[in-house]
């Protein structure tokens, strides 16, 4: 057979027999590569495996791809640039990689300590490198207040930043993280507790965040308003979920309390109310943090609210309150050991230990020894309190607002309302009351109806027309007393020495000034009665009560507190718009009726004297002379003493009033002023005042310290000054003024109440024509 033509076979056919072992080469190009392969020849494919074993050679790059390579890589080094970090002077901490030892991460704080106004809450004590690398511990860092906060921040609302934090680091007292912001109203606990919440989110000691959760707890009016807050102030930084009553309530508190990490809502706004329906939820997970705005709500520790606060697992615990001590000292420990539970013990030791004591002190017939003892245990609760409390009272404000003057305007009634009180507390059922009264430990229903007859009387006969008129209890002697009424949108001030002192007051403001007025009482009653007053006089006036939605509110007092509005009287229920209220369009304020309760009207009085108000500002207090009226102002001094004892420690406060004295509630005082004969004033003779107060008094001092007028002489507001003869009935006027200035008032953020809530979710605003916070 022909041999084949192929290379390779003409390799085989021409090898020569000689050279067995001599190798034919096959050569192969492959991908720019030679494959150099040595075969053996055929005739010796018999041999051993050794013999046959192939070689094989490196792999040799092609001297043609050689050149091709080379070259392009010199084109790629011309074409690139090396990169250059566009921000000037910047030095990377990865920019170069040295072997060795890892260097550990350095922590920082994450705001400078050493800025210029810089708010620093924790700093980290000092440690040299090698104590640095022999503790086994986390590095600590310094907690600084986010400059955004710190540089708005007055001096007084720094340092209680300053107090909370160390609370609820447990600082101030070891074991505890509680406290209580007990600020007087006007002074930024808002603020100050946002600030703290802000810098408890972000940082901490070891450089990373003290607390995931925190929720917020306020009536359900202010809920919005709390969120309103937080935007404002963090400019959206802070995300808060509203827990408003919606339909989806439980499925929203569900997905907050699992929560966790980067994508969690850190914040649950929600209201006490929501929060006792959703108790079981809530006590489901830890929360780092809880504020409770309005806190005096918590004052009984046997409700439900109480104690669904009580089951919430969150050791840091701080309470807002103005008026932590509203009644009584048993209040008082309810607050305080909701924030840090056991600090007083429970409530029959702090009774017997602290309760009993102080009262007796206070009282007016207490014995030096007495007296002695509740000093002592005055000093003893005090000293363990003041590391969990922190109050500044509103003369802090006087060096950012105007002079305030403040007015106790005592009016006789009218001949035939004296007539019809007197029928009324000397008849058969008013006295089988106070009797019953007496017997009881509490305070019975028909007591209270008997005590809002008469302060309804005080105001106004008509507010009591159709009981007069029909002869019910109380009044039989009364019903031929009243002249034939002109209808019911007929006004008679004639009738009421109160109100006829109104309208001659504001016949004179009107026409002789410039400013506007708030007109503030319990009663809605009473409101219908200054309707129709001014709308016989032909004043320009708008009205807030329970029955306005929350969204009118704010246009009704935006356009009031423009300047250039035609409102010349803004009418003001207390239940309703106590709270929350900015009029600074007004800077006259009439009390016309006294609440049981001195936190309800400080509150309402509160409204006109506050930022951003320009004018000096005139606050208006007006009683019925030697009646309930004056009775209850009795009380609400008691109660401001036995707060300005506990809270302000103010020690030198001046004991007045015996509990006897101020359970004699239905009897009328033949006197130019019930107030001012029980003071046994020392600076008074004869009607007039022998010596003027101290020099240094202001409007937050007791009564002994203000001045004490029979007659317009000394009086300082020229409205009142000059209506005095005209109205006929004014016999007695307290009157102080504001702590003198010591700078012109300054602009500057708004107040925590400034904002109006939204919307109305429940009874928060109602009107409540009864007398549910007396205790007598």
């Amino acid at each position: 057979m022909r041999r084949s033509l192929a290379p390779s076979q003409k390799v085989r056919r021409d090898d020569s027999p000689a050279s067995p072992l001599q190798t034919s080469v096959e050569s192969r190009v492959l991908n720019g590569f030679i494959l150099p392969i040595t075969i053996a020849p055929k005739r010796a494919r018999g041999r051993s495996s050794d013999d046959r074993e192939t070689k094989r050679k490196p792999l040799t790059q092609c001297k043609s791809q050689l050149l091709f390579v080379s070259d392009h890589e010199e084109l790629i080094k011309k074409l690139s640039r090396p990169f250059k970090c566009p921000i000037p002077n910047y030095e990377g901490c990865n920019s170069t990689k040295n072997l060795g030892i890892r260097k550990t991460k350095v922590k920082r704080a994450l705001y400078d300590p050493n800025m210029p106004n810089a708010l620093v809450l924790y700093t980290p004590p000092e440690m040299t490198e090698h104590e640095k690398l022999k503790n086994e511990g986390p590095l600590l860092v310094h907690v600084v207040v986010d400059p955004l906060l710190g540089n708005i921040l007055r001096p007084h609302q720094r340092e209680g930043v300053k107090f909370m934090y160390d609370c609820v680091t447990g600082v101030q007292i070891p074991g505890s993280y509680g406290c209580i912001m007990a600020d007087e109203m006007g002074l930024g606990k808002t603020l100050q507790c946002i600030t703290l919440l802000w810098t408890l989110v972000r940082q901490g000691p070891e450089g990373k965040s003290t607390i995931e959760k925190a929720i917020i707890v306020c009536p359900s009016s202010l809920v919005k308003n709390w969120n309103n807050e937080l935007n404002k102030w963090l400019k959206g930084r802070l995300q808060a979920m509203i827990m408003d009553g919606g339909a989806d309530g439980k499925k929203k508190l569900q997905q907050f309390m699992r929560g966790q990490g980067r994508t969690a809502i850190p914040v649950l706004i929600i209201s006490y109310e929501t929060f006792r329906m959703h108790a079981d939820i809530l006590h489901t997970s830890e929360i780092g943090l809880v504020l409770c705005d309005e806190g005096h709500r918590l004052k009984n520790c046997e409700n439900q609210t109480y104690r669904a606060l009580m089951g919430l697992k969150a050791k840091r615990r701080v309470l807002l309150s103005g008026t932590p001590i509203q009644n009584d000292l048993l209040e008082y420990f309810s607050l305080i050991h909701f924030v840090n539970e056991g600090l007083l013990g429970s409530a029959s030791e702090f009774k017997k230990k602290f309760e009993n004591y102080i009262l007796r002190g206070q009282d007016s017939t207490a014995t030096d020894l007495e007296r002695q003892h509740a000093s002592e245990r005055l000093k003893e609760l005090t000293d363990i309190v003041n590391k969990c409390l922190i109050r500044r009272t509103s003369s802090l404000l006087t060096k950012y607002l105007p002079v305030k003057f403040e007015m106790i305007i005592v009016c006789q009634l009218t001949p035939i309302q004296r007539q019809i009180y007197l029928n009324y507390i000397n008849s058969e059922s008013i006295k089988r009351t106070v009797r019953d009264s007496e017997d009881s430990t509490g305070t019975s229903f028909s007591s209270l109806s008997s005590i809002t007859n008469l302060k309804k009387l005080c105001n106004h006969p008509d507010l009591i027309l159709d009981k007069i008129r029909e002869g019910s209890e109380g009044f039989e002697k009364s019903r031929s007393l009243l002249p034939p009424s002109g209808g019911d949108k007929d006004v008679r001030p004639e009738l009421s020495g109160k109100l006829m002192l109104l309208d001659c007051f504001l016949a004179n403001l009107k026409a002789n000034y410039n400013d506007k007025i708030v007109l503030v009482s319990n009663y809605t009653q009473t409101l219908d009665l200054f309707e129709r007053l001014c709308r016989k006089r032909g004043y320009m006036y708008v009205r807030l009560d329970g029955t306005m939605t929350i969204k009118k509110r704010a246009k009704v007092v935006e356009n009031f507190n423009n300047p250039e509005s035609n409102e010349f009287i803004f009418m003001l229920s207390s239940k309703a718009g106590g709270c929350g209220l900015n009029l600074i369009g007004a800077n006259r304020l009439i009390m016309f009726d006294p609440d049981w309760n001195p936190a309800n009207d400080d509150q309402a009085m509160a409204r006109v004297w506050r930022d951003g108000q320009q004018k000096p500002c005139y606050i208006y207090r007006f009683l019925a002379a030697g009646t309930i009226e004056e009775k209850i102002f009795q009380r609400q001094a008691h109660k401001k003493a036995l707060s300005s004892t506990v809270v302000d420690m103010n020690e030198e406060t001046a004991r007045h009033f015996s509990v006897a004295e101020l359970r004699d509630l239905f009897r009328l005082e033949e006197t130019e002023s019930d107030t001012h004969r029980r003071l046994k004033c020392k600076r008074c003779l004869n009607k007039i005042q022998i010596k003027a107060p101290p020099e240094e008094a202001d409007c937050t001092d007791d009564l002994s310290q203000w001045h004490h007028c029979w007659d317009k002489k000394g009086l300082a507001d020229m409205v009142l000054k000059q209506i005095w003869d005209m109205s006929k009935y004014i016999s007695f006027v307290f009157h102080q003024r504001s702590a003198k200035q010591e700078s012109k008032p300054q602009k500057c953020f708004e107040e925590e109440e400034a904002e109006v809530p939204e919307k109305q979710e429940d009874s928060d605003y109602e009107d409540k024509d009864d007398d549910s916070d007396y205790s007598g």
